[in-house]
């Protein structure tokens, strides 16, 4: 029996407030070896939260009453109450694929198969308690650097026993790509993935017979169909390009064998909106 593939998420810019759990401290999530470092982060993140309002606003990417909340969040986020990550992220891709709805066995299998990137906690497991906070993976913390280049090492290391042998659907953005840098795929290295898979939307440009097939990559809905994606993934247990093929999202877009493209182990697989 083949093992039961891994998904790889980003965070959400949005959250939902509050919570019921206890502060977070070390050892109540996965990936424990972690910990020392996002201790680091968030003590870094409750520093610059008393920075000026033009250092913060830089920071964050947020101004006026957003930028009021995300600070008294960051200030707060080693005392304020935790709730799971897969309730405490509410932007699009995770309302699409609103967790609540799934049936009792693929919110079993997102809690085990589901990883969460995120720039404060490096990688999280649905099921993990996380306080509010704001803090993207692309930014330069004082003291810290980079994040994406400041967890890559520990990151790569902490998923190495997770994703070895497995494939993994990598629905990360560019951002939270740049923080692990896993073993070719295919390979016999220690903890390298049986193989990658990444998906592009597409949508068909209109042309003349005769020419080509032209399509532009698909930036507004990218989120929600990467929660629709997920969602057949964990009903299915879907682990090579061809298993999408029975998967069709509201909008249209379907599985296109003829554009998938392979490198280095890695499986870009398409999926295509036709012309309207």
């Amino acid at each position: 029996m083949s093992l039961a593939p891994v998904i790889l998420l980003p965070p959400s810019e949005g959250k939902k407030a509050g919570g019921r759990g206890r502060p977070w401290t070390p050892g109540r999530g996965t990936f424990p070896e972690l910990d020392e470092r996002r201790e680091q982060v968030a003590a870094a993140l409750v520093r610059a939260m008393a920075s000026s309002e033009a250092a913060r606003m830089k920071l964050l990417g947020v101004k006026g009453e957003a930028l009021a909340g995300a600070t008294a969040a960051n200030r707060a986020v080693l005392e304020s109450p935790t709730m799971a990550a897969i309730e405490r992220y509410s932007g699009v891709l995770y309302d699409a694929l609103d967790a609540g709805s799934l049936t009792t066995q693929e919110r079993r299998r997102l809690g085990r198969q589901g990883v969460i990137f995120s720039g404060v906690w490096g990688a999280s497991m649905p099921g993990d308690p996380l306080p509010d906070h704001k803090l993207k993976m692309s930014v330069a913390l004082p003291t810290l650097g980079k994040l994406s280049t400041w967890w890559r090492t520990p990151l790569t290391e902490a998923l190495a026993p997770v994703v070895g042998r497995r494939v993994v659907w990598d629905l990360l953005p560019l951002e939270h790509e740049a923080a692990w840098a896993p073993a070719e795929a295919g390979t016999a290295e220690p903890g390298a993935p049986a193989g990658v898979l990444t998906v592009r939307f597409l949508d068909e440009a209109p042309r003349r017979r005769g020419e080509p097939r032209a399509f532009t990559t698909v930036n507004h809905w990218n989120k929600l169909l990467k929660g629709a994606l997920v969602r057949h993934v964990l009903a299915t247990g879907a682990d090579e390009p061809h298993a999408l093929a029975a998967f069709t999202h509201p909008e249209g877009y379907r599985y296109d064998p003829s554009l998938t493209e392979v490198a280095k182990g890695r499986t870009i697989v398409s999926m295509v909106r036709p012309v309207r």
